[in-house]
């Protein structure tokens, strides 16, 4: 009679188990807990699935701990995290990842969407001023134009060899037209090195006249603003804003 006993208390135990473990939730990507040795394709494919399902903050969390784990960011995974941040309402993340995706990517009517997104917001920056639209240009055609320019330039150092051979003088106009050529060429190969742009990423970034925080302010910028960035020195950069130079702490900018 005991050992029915004991039977029947397993058997219960065992179908309650069960019964249990049936029953019970499954854990969404979004709710298992993220481990430290998750690799960065492993997590891109977590969060591919929290988008299709509509959940953007997890998918945009999975999408930034894959790229901080050096996973490439393809055009389509920045695309992706425009979007997860448009529909939480962080604009600045927003124009971010769309200012990311078009210095890869160039793109009107990402440079037109931007500067839409900004105007709505009160943010500066984005306009599709000529400055803009040159560097767009630059960046679709940049290859081309250079190419075209060496070419040109091999085909004059060719004729001035020509002639230095065939004892001809080169006339003095002609000289300075060359080195003008050169230096142009120069400018326009080294050009991007030269221009940086960055994000505020805070509510109060304090523009000052010199790279000091004792310096006068002489303006402060909400979070999301866009800066054209000149140069570095120590905690600083050395920005173009407004017409302006002035300088503003590297940690309260999202370098793009």
């Amino acid at each position: 009679m005991q050992a029915l006993h004991v039977k029947i208390f397993l058997f219960l135990g065992v179908w309650g188990l069960v019964n249990w473990y049936s029953t019970a939730p499954a854990q969404t990507p979004s709710q298992r807990p993220l481990s430290a040795d998750v690799t960065g394709p492993a997590l891109t494919l977590q969060a591919d699935s929290l988008y299709r399902l509509g959940q953007w903050a997890g998918a945009a969390e999975r999408f930034e701990l894959a790229l901080s784990k050096e996973q490439p960011a393809s055009g389509p995974m920045l695309l992706k995290l425009a979007r997860a941040y448009e529909q939480q309402g962080d604009v600045a993340k927003v124009l971010y990842y769309l200012q990311v995706f078009s210095k890869r990517n160039p793109d009107e009517a990402v440079l037109r969407k931007m500067n839409d997104i900004a105007r709505l917001n009160s943010l500066s920056g984005y306009e599709t001023s000529d400055l803009n639209y040159f560097y767009l240009f630059y960046r679709q055609y940049g290859v081309y134009l250079t190419a075209l320019l060496l070419l040109l330039g091999m085909y004059v150092f060719g004729v001035l060899l020509f002639k230095s051979l065939r004892r001809e003088e080169t006339s003095t106009r002609l000289k300075s037209v060359i080195m003008v050529y050169l230096v142009t060429v120069l400018i326009f190969i080294n050009l991007p090195e030269g221009y940086e742009s960055g994000i505020t990423r805070t509510d109060h970034v304090y523009l000052r006249t010199d790279p000091s925080a004792a310096a006068p302010v002489v303006a402060v910028l909400g979070r999301g603003n866009k800066v054209n960035i000149l140069s570095s020195r120590d905690i600083w950069w050395r920005i173009f804003y407004n017409n302006g130079l002035y300088y503003i702490r590297k940690d309260a900018v999202w370098l793009i």
